[in-house]
């Protein structure tokens, strides 16, 4: 039904937007195939193991800078001790023109006022003594101009049939810029939630194969997850016959 009548743009929160489809299938099939010789070693996609002894049950690889809970890195410590791969200049152009397209035009609201008043008060960004030395830069924020946007990391994480997200707010980084969420692959339900709390309110939107999901602003350090994935559900043709693929990029402000 929804090919049929078509999945309108949205803004699910303040500076959260939705924007269906909007990569084409052959930008799917490049980024896909792109996503498999990052995933190689070496500093190839791992399980992330979290400070509680826990394991992610997302599989995680990264380009320009290394993630590790809960900081950043140029090596992947927690893999093979190798550099982290660079992030390609053509992926930062993506990036634009995701906040480009993301920010063009006022897309449909679908929160509520009482929700908006969950992002009245957005937390400030809080750092250890150590990150004090360099402070947040949030020049590039939501509704900055798109050519400002500068990302240097990105997230590339693989979800099996079994694999969720639980809720989180990515903090990690001291820019404050937005960031561009591409997905490839099965559908999933994405819980976009509010900066107070990893409680309600959130929204429940179904991300599918080509989708862009742009958060900044009053977004930017917004709780979101993703309780589960639709098997079965991607398009075929993009090399990616089952699971779902999501790349994420940020500014990580660091030099």
């Amino acid at each position: 039904m929804a090919a049929l009548i078509g999945r309108p743009r949205a803004e699910v929160a303040p500076g959260a937007v939705h924007v269906p489809g909007w990569l084409t299938l052959e930008q799917q099939r490049t980024l896909v195939a792109a996503c498999r010789d990052w995933a190689r070693p070496p500093a190839g996609i791992r399980h992330t193991k979290m400070p509680t002894g826990g394991v992610m049950s997302v599989q995680t690889v990264c380009l320009g800078w290394h993630w590790l809970p809960y900081r950043y890195t140029r090596m992947a410590e927690d893999v093979d001790g190798a550099p982290v791969k660079p992030f390609p200049a053509w992926l930062a152009d993506l990036g634009r023109r995701a906040v480009a397209e993301a920010y063009a035009e006022a897309p449909a609201r679908i929160y509520t006022d009482a929700d908006a008043e969950a992002y009245a008060e957005a937390p400030a960004k809080t750092y250890t003594d150590a990150d004090a030395e360099a402070p947040a830069d949030s020049s590039a924020g939501a509704y900055a101009e798109a050519d400002a946007y500068r990302p240097d990391v990105a997230l590339i994480n693989f979800y099996d049939e079994h694999a969720r997200m639980g809720m989180h707010a990515d903090k990690d980084e001291r820019s404050l810029a937005s960031v561009v969420s591409l997905s490839l692959g099965a559908t999933c339900v994405f819980r976009f939630g509010n900066p107070r709390s990893r409680n309600r309110p959130w929204h429940d939107v179904e991300l599918e194969s080509g989708d862009l999901f742009v958060f900044g602003g009053p977004s930017r350090l917004a709780y979101h997850g993703v309780p589960r994935t639709l098997p079965g559900t991607g398009p075929p043709g993009i090399g990616l016959p089952s699971g779902r693929l999501n790349i994420t990029l940020r500014e990580s402000g660091l030099t």
